[in-house]
């Protein structure tokens, strides 16, 4: 009877133990979930004071001669100041476009930021973060603070500031939602239509793209001939303009009426899927303003 008292207690014992552990994981879990919530909110506050009218009044007021490329500001700027001095007829002095007031003082927290994106009535409302170390944002938020949301980034190949064709956005898709987590919701046709539109914002210009394909993918290994929509990032040719864009569009989940022609660029948001392994879902959005 002892011995069965003893097994008994022991077994109470472990299971309360686990319990405990199990406890604690849950409270982890909801802490870093609330502290991600309100770091997000803190982040979103200081550049919703000074951000412009919404994205669809924009989309439909705007000229697109009124939001300069990259190139152009700093041609601008160029022409603007004296590129020969008198004394150094040989030298220029080329001076670098003015980050927009929204993202300065995110700036000055932290300059491995390089914009914003966000897509209305989403929850995705996030900085994007670029840096030598193209595995460093994925477990470190903006604060650089070790974190397995980590934020948005690009990697090291990006240049947002000359843009190339396509520019892909990475990040994780959480459980709980944030970050890229309802991401997928975009392979249903409805929220396709109810959100079209996704802004990005670089330090120096506002843009805004539109959806045009969603799809599945992974990541294959270096020797597999296949589409690799991860791996392009400039079109220096018409075929290899088209044969990026006909591969996301055969691929597509969605019915589009969006259209491109050579010269356009692109968008692509990436983030984690679990249909097979190493995989992937994106959502690709074209340029218009």
């Amino acid at each position: 009877m002892d011995k069965k008292k003893t097994i008994l207690l022991f077994v109470r014992i472990v299971l309360l133990i686990i319990i405990i552990i199990c406890l604690i994981r849950m409270g982890q879990t909801y802490y870093l979930s609330i502290r991600h919530q309100q770091q997000q909110k803190t982040l979103s506050q200081s550049v919703k004071t000074t951000q412009n009218q919404p994205l669809l009044e924009q989309t439909q007021t705007e000229n697109q001669n009124m939001i300069p490329t990259a190139e152009n500001y700093f041609t601008e700027s160029a022409s603007a100041s004296d590129l020969h001095t008198e004394n150094n007829p040989d030298k220029t002095a080329v001076q670098k476009p003015e980050i927009l007031e929204q993202y300065q003082t995110l700036y000055n927290e932290n300059q491995d930021l390089i914009g914003w994106l966000s897509i209305p009535d989403t929850n995705i409302d996030y900085p994007v973060m670029q840096c030598n170390d193209n595995e460093y944002y994925l477990h470190h938020n903006f604060y650089r603070e070790e974190d397995k949301y980590g934020c948005l980034y690009v990697k090291d190949i990006a240049d947002v500031n000359t843009p190339a064709t396509n520019f892909i956005i990475y990040g994780h898709n959480m459980k709980d939602g944030s970050m890229f987590g309802n991401l997928d919701q975009y392979q249903e046709q409805t929220f396709y239509q109810e959100h079209p539109f996704i802004q990005f914002h670089t330090l120096y210009e506002e843009r805004t793209y539109q959806v045009l394909a969603v799809f599945y993918s992974q990541v294959y290994q270096k020797d597999e001939n296949v589409f690799k929509y991860y791996q392009f990032y400039q079109a220096n040719t018409e075929a290899e303009f088209w044969d990026f864009y006909e591969n996301i569009m055969t691929s597509s989940l969605i019915t589009s009426d969006v259209t491109a022609t050579f010269g356009d660029t692109f968008l692509t948001l990436s983030t984690c899927a679990y249909h097979v392994e190493d995989g992937r879902f994106v959502v690709v959005a074209k340029r218009i303003n």
